[in-house]
């Protein structure tokens, strides 16, 4: 087999070909429609299976492996700042462009049909007001869950994530032999999800396949319309959060142009591209910010690494785009206050996604499962989510190396003054 056809985004693409191929000409096939059917609902299992797992191994071990040093927790203070500040005007362009476009809105009409969702509009809604009776007050209240194992078999992740970080944060505060022992244990726990997650996503080919051809053969090519639509709207809100949204915060807060850091980031952003993963990009990521932008290695090797790991920008943003528009298919008007429990989901489950290519699935099921969406919406943009998923991870990417240059700058560094000759920035 040729080495370009080993790797996944190549099989997904390939996959997808065949599904529209497939689905197309074995549309009045019964027996095909009821096996593809079985595959997908397998392949959304699995990620269904890594929800509760890979969201508290990662965050766990994200926290355990933050140093205590005093310097360092400034450090950590500037990138939690940053972090926050970027990710919520990330989540904030594509709550605008998505409430402004309407991509799950055709000819004034929700586009359900045409992407072949089965649960009645009616019966969304009711899931939908149930999962927002307790409005504002009700998510702080699900923070904290007053049985955390009764919240994990529900998958009420909001009280799951804020109970991570709690654990994490007060268990890299132990003395050092019980500390040592629990970072450990959660990192081998993190190293072992993420081998089940590149397992299932092996199959991710076949669950392309089959929920992609399931679609066409059930609803035809009227389906792909709304999906362009989405993506557009995407690739659109994470353009702008690129070239616009982070340049000005980096012009603002360090005083560098953003054009001469986007030219000098580039060999991190194409590996990212290309790997549609954060932590695969992060030795380039690295040399880049240290030889290219000239930051210290004290200040890259701390916020690069971590920010591999919890800075997510891109992919808050298209977890936010996809649950509007999954709602949108169905009709539905989220109110303000369910907006809000979508923007504070994208906020936090993106600190707990892994830096691994389509873990973002597995956060935009916990965001439907919260809101009371169908999962099968996740089965939906797969379609699409390849080249979006590439798209993302640049964008994350680069909030990391925009994040180590403001918080160098706020260390009393001189980014770009201390970097490599012109002549390296543009090799």
């Amino acid at each position: 087999m040729p080495e370009a056809l080993r790797q996944l985004h190549w099989q997904i693409a390939i996959a997808l070909l065949f599904a529209v191929a497939a689905g197309a000409l074995l549309a009045d096939s019964a027996a095909f429609i009821s096996v593809v059917d079985f595959l997908g609902q397998l392949f959304l299992n699995g990620l269904r299976m890594l929800i509760v797992p890979l969201i508290i191994t990662s965050m766990m071990q994200a926290m355990l492996n933050l140093p205590a040093a005093s310097s360092v927790g400034r450090l950590g203070g500037r990138l939690v700042g940053w972090i926050t500040l970027s990710t919520l005007l990330a989540v904030l362009v594509g709550l605008l462009l998505v409430n402004t476009i309407e991509p799950g809105v055709v000819d004034g009409k929700p586009a359900g049909e045409a992407l072949g969702l089965d649960a009645e509009t009616d019966t969304v809604m009711a899931r939908v007001q149930d999962a927002g009776t307790g409005d504002i007050a009700g998510i702080f209240l699900r923070m904290l869950p007053p049985n955390i194992v009764e919240a994990a078999a529900e998958s009420q992740m909001l009280g799951i994530i804020v109970f991570s970080l709690l654990f994490g944060f007060f268990a890299s505060r132990l003395e050092a032999p019980l500390r040592d022992a629990q970072t450990r244990f959660w990192q081998g726990a993190y190293e072992t999800m993420l081998r089940i997650t590149g397992l299932i996503m092996r199959f991710a080919p076949i669950g392309v396949f089959a929920l992609v051809s399931e679609t066409v053969a059930k609803t035809g090519w009227q389906a792909f319309g709304p999906l362009l639509m989405f993506f557009l709207c995407v690739a659109a809100a994470l353009l702008l959060h690129l070239l616009l949204v982070l340049p000005v915060l980096l012009k603002l807060l360090a005083g560098v142009s953003g054009w001469q850091h986007l030219r000098a980031m580039m060999p991190a952003l194409l590996t990212a591209f290309s790997t549609s993963s954060s932590a695969a990009t992060l030795p380039v990521s690295i040399d880049c910010v240290q030889r290219r932008a000239g930051v210290s290695p004290s200040t890259a090797g701390f916020v690069l690494p971590l920010g591999a790991t919890i800075n997510m920008n891109g992919t808050a943003l298209y977890e936010c785009a996809a649950a509007l528009f999954i709602a949108q298919a169905y009709g539905l008007d989220l109110s303000l206050s369910m907006q809000f429990l979508v923007v504070m989901l994208a906020l936090l489950t993106s600190v707990g996604v892994a830096g691994v290519p389509s873990a973002s699935l597995v956060a935009i099921a916990v965001i439907l499962g919260a809101v009371g969406l169908p999962l099968e919406g996740v089965g939906l943009i797969l379609a699409v989510d390849r080249i979006l998923d590439m798209m993302r991870t640049a964008v994350n990417v680069y909030g990391d190396t925009c994040g180590a240059v403001i918080i160098a700058r706020g260390e009393g560094e001189a980014p770009y003054r201390n970097s490599a000759p012109e002549r390296e920035t543009r090799a």
